[in-house]
């Protein structure tokens, strides 16, 4: 795996486990108390910054040419970013 690879990697473990181990809502508003509720909304949306953020490696690494995938790609990628945000989900709760 090339370091682009493995840089993308650790940048969508850090994106999974920060609505649980950070008080603000996508680093920008203060809350008190931040609800489980808009800790797992911050979560998905953060999916889907992640994959924005495939999608224009793709573009950049393949020369323009991004692949179609089907609902199975999704539905694992959605695991993968389940399985990363893990850590900082029982950081949070278990603590």
């Amino acid at each position: 795996m090339s370091t682009v690879q493995w840089v993308f990697l650790v940048v969508a473990f850090v994106l999974a486990n920060l609505p649980w181990l950070s008080q603000s809502c996508f680093l920008v508003l203060r809350c008190e108390r931040k609800s489980p509720w808009l800790r797992l909304l911050e979560w998905f949306v953060l999916y889907f910054i992640v994959g924005g953020l495939a999608i224009a490696l793709e573009h950049q690494v393949t020369g323009g040419a991004v692949h179609a995938q089907d609902w199975e790609f999704y539905a694992v990628t959605l695991s993968l970013f389940m399985v990363f945000a893990f850590p900082g989900f029982i950081f949070r709760h278990v603590r």
